[in-house]
């Protein structure tokens, strides 16, 4: 059984910085493609980070890229999101998925419990 298990949330004030961090289980973790979502309240889910096998090439939404870094443990089945530079828009509930590589994909449409990220100005 696929599971997501997200940490790592809290309150920062803009500027700060967080990790999140995602432990994963029920697959064969390191030949699966990750990736970080978020949704806002009233807004649609969107990406955030995903990051590949092999090499973990990471690719990164246009609204985090420079302040955000998706890296991965395959040792320990973890995947982890670097929050730097924060902001306020950057509030959310945060969570990891399965996702087919190179694209939003969520493979088997596991999703973990979310971790929130709130960030006042």
């Amino acid at each position: 059984q696929v599971q997501l298990v997200e940490s790592g949330g809290g309150s920062v004030q803009a500027g700060g910085s967080l990790r999140l961090s995602c432990a994963a289980s029920g697959f064969t973790f390191d030949r699966k493609c990750m990736g970080w979502f978020r949704q806002a309240p009233g807004q649609e889910r969107e990406g955030v980070a995903r990051i590949a096998t092999g090499d973990g090439s990471a690719y990164y939404a246009d609204s985090v890229k420079g302040r955000f870094t998706i890296s991965r443990d395959n040792a320990k089945n973890m995947v982890y999101l670097q929050m730097s530079s924060l902001k306020p828009e950057d509030t959310a509930m945060y969570s990891c998925a399965v996702v087919v590589c190179g694209s939003w994909s969520r493979w088997k449409g596991y999703w973990g419990q979310g971790t929130q990220v709130t960030v006042s100005s």
